[in-house]
């Protein structure tokens, strides 16, 4: 076999990387939903043949989903060796949400397609969509207090949905039989599927550009290289054993705080990553499948060594022990709807936590940590059709050696946003009475963490339901070094001249509402970095013309640093 020249593998890894990226951006200008369309929850990649390891994936992917979709993948390779003889056929698509099977939770569909390349198997191609609604208890699927799977929505194990590229209309009948707002999920499936076929034709022409046996060498080596450069920038972390905690407000069901306790071991060049001290399993809806728990961990160290190109080599140095026992390795039929947006950001924060100590000037505070869900679910009178909005905010970052943190910035997993509120505006009754930064939630640090929002939404027409599965309501994100930890989440819910708050802080369902009610939330701000004394006057006084603390706030967190700036 002759030795890629660095130019050509330069041009097949990007030349990979564009596929993935063309089928994000097909998947997005084509879905209906806003989630998708205008929020990006979603990622496609390319995936190993034999196993599902990771090829490649789409710069506009959501990171979580980095690790839970060569899972899925496997899944679906393990399904066809068992039920199908180990048989598919060109056009053939597969469609999974079970969350046991490599997945997060069943709002987060996906699908699988074989890809062949002179008449031979040679990659899957994969995509994951969240759907506005997969049924269950709740419009949305984000129920705050299911105590079982079921009670989660439709769950799909891997089946055939496309037969040699015709849909399976009895499949489509089950699927839209048992969801909410079940027309409009066609336009997101064929959107979905149309993503598939746009890998399908790109990946072919960068086939037939470089030759088979050239691409193949060309992920093999590309795999090689990202494994050992992850090797590389572990090897700078010094030797030892280091540990960090975070918190889970509560699962939903019962009003106490789950514990993840991370030891992270670093010998050589291998992290060893041991869970085993986290809490059981918990009653409601909190729990992660370990699909999910892995794909944390991965997220959490491309945070910390973000330049690592991405593919199954990345994660080869990364040894995580199973946590068995605890809620962090859930199984049938534990609760899970809470696991990718919320849990999974709480172990990403432990990671950080823990390797804060190891290397502090490459680590920061910790970030607002949660996606904020928000389901509102009801009947819109003035269109005479039913309706679900779903929507996730941003919330401060962590200050860092670099300084203070991003205000409003996307969650810990990825890179969705949400969308405009003159789109929701557009597609639901309500309205945005407010929506601005949430002075004061940035933790106080030499370098302060960044704002969370606030925004308030009023029904204007008809009765609706209400339901989040939040976090970082109980504490908020951890400052590190000295600094102060971040404001925390909290909701509050007018309507009928009563102000109604969850018993759970960050979590509830089946909150009733009608026209003229209101809801109200703040996202949680960022953890400061380093001592809050030493913080530069002119910041505190920068800081305070903008209103991004009161004159109070600053003089109790930044003591004599305020003293100092106010005096000049």
């Amino acid at each position: 076999m002759t030795t890629l020249d660095p130019v050509t593998l330069a041009v097949i890894q990007n030349g990979l990387n564009q596929v993935c990226n063309e089928m994000d951006l097909a998947f997005v200008r084509s879905a209906f939903s806003p989630v998708i369309s205008e929020g990006m929850d979603r990622s496609d990649g390319i995936y190993d043949a034999a196993d599902g390891s990771l090829i490649a994936q789409g710069e506009l992917g959501l990171p979580v989903f980095v690790g839970t979709m060569q899972y899925s993948a496997r899944a679906v390779i393990d399904r066809v060796k068992s039920h199908y003889g180990g048989r598919v056929d060109p056009g053939d698509v597969f469609i999974v949400n079970d969350p046991y099977l490599g997945g997060t939770h069943l709002m987060d569909v996906r699908f699988v397609k074989p890809f062949f390349y002179g008449g031979r198997l040679f990659a899957w191609l994969a995509n994951t969509g969240h759907w506005p609604d997969v049924g269950g208890m709740v419009p949305g699927g984000f129920s705050a207090s299911a105590t079982e799977v079921e009670q989660e929505g439709l769950r799909l194990p891997p089946i055939k949905f496309f037969k040699k590229g015709t849909m399976d209309q009895e499949i489509l009948a089950i699927i839209l039989s048992n969801i909410r707002i079940a027309d409009q999920r066609i336009g997101d499936i064929k959107a979905q599927a149309a993503a598939l076929d746009t890998g399908e034709r790109r990946l072919t022409d960068l086939i037939d550009r470089y030759g088979e046996d050239t691409v193949r060498q060309a992920i093999a080596e590309l795999r090689r290289r990202a494994a050992r450069q992850m090797r590389a920038k572990i090897a700078t972390i010094p030797d030892g054993v280091y540990e960090g905690t975070s918190i889970v407000d509560s699962d939903g069901v019962v009003d106490a705080p789950l514990t993840i306790r991370m030891k992270i071991t670093k010998s050589g060049e291998a992290l060893t990553f041991d869970m085993s001290g986290s809490s059981p399993p918990c009653r409601g809806p909190m729990n992660s499948v370990i699909a999910t728990t892995r794909s944390a961990i991965y997220l959490a160290i491309k945070h910390v060594f973000p330049d690592v190109p991405i593919n199954a080599g990345t994660f080869e140095p990364l040894h995580i022990i199973d946590p068995e026992g605890t809620f962090l390795y859930a199984r049938y039929p534990r609760p899970v709807s809470g696991c990718a947006a919320e849990v999974s950001q709480r172990i990403a924060e432990a990671v950080f936590a823990a390797l804060t100590k190891a290397i502090p000037d490459r680590l920061f505070a910790a970030p607002a940590g949660t996606s904020g869900n928000l389901g509102v679910g009801g009947y819109d009178p003035a269109r005479d059709r039913h309706y679900i909005m779903y929507l996730f905010t941003g919330g401060g970052y962590g200050g860092s050696a670099e300084g203070d943190g991003l205000s409003n910035g996307c969650s810990t997993i990825g890179i969705s946003k949400m969308p405009p509120v003159e789109v929701l505006e557009q597609y639901y009754p309500v309205l945005f009475e407010e929506f601005a930064l949430a002075e004061g939630t940035g933790g106080a640090g030499k370098y302060r963490g960044g704002m969370g929002v606030r925004y308030a939404i009023r029904i204007r027409r008809g009765e609706a339901r209400v339901s989040m599965v939040m976090d970082h309501g109980r504490v908020g994100p951890q400052g590190v070094l000295g600094g102060s930890d971040g404001g925390v989440n909290t909701v509050r819910i007018e309507r009928g001249g009563e102000i109604y708050t969850p018993p759970h802080l960050s979590k509830d369902q089946d909150i009733v509402v009608g026209p003229g009610d209101l809801v109200r939330v703040t996202t949680p701000g960022g953890g400061g970095y380093g001592d809050p004394r030493q913080r530069d006057r002119a910041l505190i006084a920068r800081d305070l013309r903008r209103g991004y603390y009161t004159e109070e706030q600053a003089q109790t967190l930044f003591g004599g640093a305020y003293a100092k700036a106010a005096a000049e």
